[in-house]
């Protein structure tokens, strides 16, 4: 009990000194909040582009055209293969005919095919994989090839590889920028807690002189700055919620131009829960390294 009262007060004093000047306590936050919110809110709009490109480009599929002369018992003994192997998702036959009328009715030619003496199209199958990942996708394209019966085994994974290049792209730039904005965060909390230290350099050593020690001065400033964080970390997430709220209206009236119905997803509770917790770690970590080194200072004066 007398434990659990000790943090409190601990607490208690680390608010305190937060808002002593509380023009500059708010400034502190704020700033650690914008910059919490740019990689942030990046994370946030490349999810829900990763999502707005999957309705977009749809699923790929890979069209496996059969040799002129198969046979209906050849046609099964591929089907069955297909539908036994683990990296495939769905199979669908389209017949020769079916495929001759559904030409005739897309390009307008009908009159003219019905005049051809012989089906000049294949049968073929059409075969969703189950993963989207490019090299997956072409290394299954080139092992269906080799099924006997099958002449052409065709795959436009030219879009997945672009795909995949973007988003490695930009989840490399979100990381980058964040690794950058955090050492930025902590040297916000670190310079803070460097002048709190100053400014009580006295009471720290009265205090060391009556036997405090490290880990009781070490307690309040580390507080102070886990608090800071937490705060700076929460000010991110209202400032990501309110411009998603912002952009939700414009961007569902964008998509009905586009027949779509694509909406903003907001952040879930697990990545708001990562954000606190590593902003208020930011917080700790400068703190944590501030203190360190001013209390050898004052130790070796």
């Amino acid at each position: 009990m007398n434990t659990l009262s000790t943090q409190r007060g601990v607490i208690r004093t680390a608010f305190g000194r937060m808002f002593v000047s509380p023009l500059a306590g708010i400034v502190n936050i704020l700033v650690i909040g914008i910059a919490l919110s740019l990689p942030t809110g990046m994370y946030v709009l490349l999810k829900n582009a990763q999502g707005l490109v999957a309705q977009l480009s749809g699923s790929p599929q890979i069209s496996l055209f059969l040799t002129m002369d198969a046979t209906p018992y050849s046609e099964e003994q591929i089907r069955r293969q297909l539908n036994d192997h683990p990296n495939i998702k769905a199979v669908e036959f389209i017949s020769q005919t079916d495929a001759l009328n559904a030409l005739g009715e897309e390009t307008g030619l009908t009159d003219v095919i019905a005049g051809l003496d012989k089906n000049p199209l294949p049968d073929a199958f059409v075969v969703s994989p189950r993963s989207s990942n490019a090299k997956l996708l072409d290394e299954l394209r080139n092992e269906l090839q080799k099924i006997q019966g099958v002449d052409l085994a065709q795959l436009d994974s030219a879009w997945a590889y672009k795909l995949e290049a973007f988003l490695e792209f930009a989840h490399i730039a979100v990381l980058v920028l964040a690794s950058l904005l955090s050492l930025g965060l902590i040297a916000i909390t670190f310079n803070t807690i460097r002048l709190q230290i100053v400014t009580q350099r006295d009471e720290i050593q009265v205090a060391k002189l009556i036997g405090a020690t490290d880990a009781f001065i070490r307690r309040p400033f580390l507080y102070f700055g886990a608090i800071q964080g937490l705060l700076g970390g929460i000010a991110a997430w209202l400032i990501v919620l309110s411009s998603l709220h912002l952009l939700k209206q414009p961007l569902a009236n964008l998509s009905l131009l586009y027949g779509s119905n694509f909406a903003l997803e907001p952040l879930s509770a697990a990545d708001s829960a990562s954000l606190l917790l590593f902003s208020l770690y930011l917080g700790w970590l400068g703190a944590w390294l501030s203190v360190a080194r001013h209390l050898s200072l004052i130790e070796s004066r």
